[in-house]
This record gives structure tokens, C-alpha cells and sequence, in this order.
């Protein structure tokens, strides 16, 4: 037997805890399973099991150990799969991790076209805002929003642009102002989404280069759908992502400012593994998915008449913000 026989011997010991189930699943003798565990051991130069008289369980070695195993025994097996399926349908169970709001808005609307056009596929999604290890957690798949992407061995694709802008309602705007520049953020009640890549700072781009504001606000949360509703009641200010905002400030009870410092760079991406680069079912996720964003995602477009109509609200409210202010004078 070669390596990876061995490494997938050793993979299905520590699922079953005995050799003789280990044995009985792989249709060996429990002496040809002890002596590959033997001989792996010896290669690899450390001590992979504890052995008992009832179970035998992972060493520290042997728990690393055991999750490599798993990778590279499925990565052979669905490398040897994608040869022998090389010209037909896409198969078998796609794993995907989605960051939630992006997920519930965007993707899972889409979810029973792209299983109706691949029905030998069936999809395993994880929905998860923390930055999970693709490779480590399993995934074929991993679609993130974000600024820019640390060096890593993975294979990126952008699938969309993603705008993250300063928002509030027309009604809050009337009663406090207008900010101009970022600095004037300061003054302002600001809602902070608590995702860990933002912390308390707000990030722009304008003409002098990159530039960041510490804010303080009334609210903090990790949600970006609830910091969407304090804004929608007027509660403050916030910097969301358009793909959360963007039906908001199309229809006008929304108003985004200090646009001219927006942080253009940010996109969707498609993160997935090298092994995966040639896997058929992960490039008809992928291409499916840029394909419905392109070349304007449906969260940016806004019909022009709607834009109208938003800058219609936004000075109604404007007036009325100025009769209040009047009228205690």
C-alpha cells in the first residue's frame, strides 16, 4: 500500500477508536491495519496513537496529524472523481461558508435556480461572519466581502464590487446637519457594527490618500441588519455595506454621504482552495454567482427615476427639519 492508503487507514482508526472496526469498514484483516499504522508511524518519526486495551485515540502528533490526513485523502478522492466525471454535470455535496446578512440577502435567493440547473449537487452552507480557515474548516467555497485580501495560498476571484458607505435618514440629517468631510464624523452620533475588521474606526480614500475617523455612537452591535433598523428610525448614523443599505437608498429613506471618500477597493470574493481550481462544481458555483452580479450588482441599481424620487424625500425632509428649527426660535 502506498502513503495514502496508509494515511487513510489511520484517518478511519481515529473515526472508529479500534482497529478490528477500522478493519471491518475497509474489508482488511486487523493485522494488515495494525502493520500499516506500524509502518506510518516509523515514517513519519512520531508517535500518531495512545493505545489502550478498549480505544485508541489521537496523540497530539496524531490530531494534526489526522486533519491532514482527512485533506489530502478527500482532495485525492475527488481529484480521481473530477477525472473520471471530467465531461459531465457537476456532483456530489458542495460546501460553502457565507458571512449572514450576505448570505440571507443575496445568495440564498439564488439557491434553487443554480440546484435546478445542477441537480446531481446538493449544497452544505455555513453562514458565519468569522474569518474561518477555508482549508482547515472543510469548505470548497468561501465568499467574503472585504477591503483587500491577506496574501494567503488560496485561489481569489472577485465576483463584485462592494460599496461601504456613511448613511442616515433624511430625518436625522434634518435635525443635525450634514456631514461634509469625514473629520465632521466626530460630532455625530455614529452606530458602530462590531464585526471585528471594524472596531471603532471608519475607513476612507479620499484625494490625499487613505485616511480613518474615530467614531462613538449610542449603539453597537454585530449585526449589520439591526444597526440598518436604529438608522432607517433616525437613531443615527452608519457605515454599512450597500448590499445590506442599497434598497434603502433606492427608494429614499436612506441617504449616504460623503461619497467622494469612499473606499472603492472593496469587493465579493470567491475564496476556494488550489485543489479545487479544476473542480467542476466549484466553477459552477462560482461562475453562477458572478454572473447574476455582473456587470452591476443588484444592490447598486438604482433606476434613475428612483434616485429622483430620493432626492425628492431628502429635501422634504430638509424643509421640514428647518420649519422645526424655526419654529422653537
Amino acid at each position: 500500500m502506498d502513503r495514502i492508503d496508509a494515511m487513510a487507514i489511520f484517518a478511519k482508526v481515529v473515526d472508529e477508536g479500534t482497529l478490528s472496526g477500522a478493519a471491518r469498514r475497509l474489508a482488511l484483516s486487523k493485522s494488515a491495519v495494525s502493520k500499516q499504522l506500524a509502518q506510518l508511524e516509523e515514517r513519519v518519526g512520531a508517535r500518531l496513537l495512545h493505545r489502550s486495551t478498549r480505544k485508541l485515540s489521537p496523540t497530539e502528533a496524531g490530531r494534526t496529524f489526522y486533519d491532514r490526513c482527512i485533506r489530502i485523502v478527500r482532495d485525492v478522492e475527488e481529484a480521481e472523481g473530477e477525472a473520471a466525471h471530467a465531461h459531465s454535470a457537476p456532483q456530489g455535496v458542495l460546501r460553502v461558508n457565507l458571512p449572514p446578512s450576505f448570505g440571507h440577502l443575496h445568495v440564498a435567493p439564488l439557491l434553487p435556480e443554480f440546484l435546478a440547473q445542477h441537480p446531481k449537487l446538493s449544497l452544505d452552507l455555513a453562514l458565519d461572519d468569522d474569518t474561518l480557515e477555508t482549508i482547515a474548516g472543510g469548505f470548497d467555497v468561501t465568499i467574503r466581502p472585504a477591503l483587500a485580501l491577506e496574501d494567503s495560498s488560496l485561489v481569489s476571484r472577485r465576483l463584485a464590487p462592494c460599496r461601504c458607505v456613511v448613511c442616515g435618514s433624511p430625518e436625522y440629517f434634518a435635525r443635525n446637519g450634514i456631514p461634509r468631510e469625514p473629520a465632521d464624523l466626530e460630532r455625530h452620533n455614529c452606530l458602530i457594527y462590531s464585526y471585528p475588521a471594524s472596531r471603532r474606526a471608519w475607513h476612507f480614500a479620499g484625494p490625499s490618500g487613505r485616511t480613518w475617523v474615530r467614531v462613538s455612537g449610542s449603539m453597537r452591535a454585530n449585526a449589520g441588519d439591526v444597526l440598518r433598523e436604529a438608522v432607517l428610525a433616525g437613531v443615527g448614523l452608519v457605515q454599512l455595506p450597500t448590499f445590506i443599505v442599497g434598497p434603502d437608498l433606492a427608494r429614499g429613506a436612506l441617504e449616504a454621504v460623503l461619497v467622494p471618500w469612499e473606499d472603492t477597493t472593496a469587493a465579493v470574493w470567491a475564496l476556494y482552495p488550489p485543489a479545487r481550481r479544476h473542480s467542476s462544481k466549484v466553477r459552477s458555483f462560482v461562475d453562477f454567482l458572478a454572473a447574476r452580479f455582473a456587470p452591476v450588482p443588484p444592490w447598486d441599481a438604482a433606476p434613475s427615476a428612483t434616485r429622483e424620487r430620493r432626492k425628492a424625500s431628502v429635501a422634504q425632509a430638509r424643509a421640514r427639519g428647518r420649519g422645526l428649527r424655526a419654529a422653537r426660535a
